[in-house]
């Protein structure tokens, strides 16, 4: 693991323990449990391999071939080597605890929706051979976290996407034909669902902050065009006083 894939740990730790939370950030097991299911099913699948000498590439997807389609939601689980599969558990793991905590209401369709979605375009627009590995899962994580918190304007969530763009950022380069043996049309597609659904979930879960100013009596002096309304001034009202009749008692009637 590098050191910046260390820091990110400690970033998204600090974020999930230390974070003042609200209803829609709320810590959950799921947050940890889920992603660690994922990548241990990962290196489960490749010992299997290892240790009954089993080779599942043929369960990778292999284009617009209808036996090729089992690929679509068999190969994310199958690797090459140790490097391929450790390459891909680190950013796995960050990546969807991040999806988990900070987009929880959508986390789960982001995941099996987006990862079929990535396998089918795989399948359509890759060279005919087998596309193995989570690598296109990952590139789906990284564009669906970087791409939301851009769109959401939430400054929380557009910390984060800076965050990912900064540690990795470099894989944007991995979608180009670059590397000899390298699907980048995984990869490519990936990246291209994660965009997709994050334009569809836009408006779910955590959404930018408005601020909203509170009226005072100086507001209500002004209407809805900014003029000037005076402020009605209500009349005195004079109150009637009764007449009062005096008899005055001189001194002589009394005699």
């Amino acid at each position: 693991m590098t050191e910046l894939q260390k820091h990110y740990f400690g970033f998204i730790f600090v974020i999930l323990i230390f974070m003042k939370t609200d209803q829609q950030l709320k810590f959950s097991p799921t947050i940890f449990v889920i992603p660690f299911l994922f990548v241990f099913i990962l290196w489960f699948v490749y010992w299997l391999e290892i240790k009954f000498g089993w080779n599942f590439n043929k369960y990778g997807v292999f284009p617009r071939n209808f036996s090729g389609l089992k690929g679509v939601f068999c190969s994310p689980f199958v690797h090459s080597d140790i490097n391929h599969l450790f390459n891909n558990s680190v950013p796995l793991f960050v990546l969807s605890a991040c999806l988990f905590y900070f987009y929880k209401e959508v986390a789960v369709k982001v995941l099996i929706y987006g990862g079929i979605l990535t396998g089918l375009l795989t399948w359509i627009i890759a060279r005919e051979s087998y596309h193995i590995g989570a690598s296109g899962v990952v590139y789906l994580l990284f564009s669906f976290v970087l791409f939301s918190g851009i769109i959401k304007k939430n400054y929380r969530l557009v910390a984060v996407s800076f965050i990912t763009i900064f540690l990795y950022g470099s894989m944007v380069w991995y979608v180009l034909p670059i590397k000899e043996g390298m699907s980048w049309e995984g990869h490519l597609s990936g990246l291209i669902t994660g965009v997709a659904l994050a334009l569809l979930y836009r408006n779910k879960g955590i959404i930018r902050e408005r601020f909203e100013f509170s009226k005072t009596e100086f507001d209500n002096m002004f209407d809805e065009d900014g003029n000037y309304v005076p402020p009605i001034i209500e009349e005195e009202v004079e109150f009637e006083l009764k007449e009062i009749q005096y008899r005055y008692i001189y001194k002589n009637e009394e005699e």
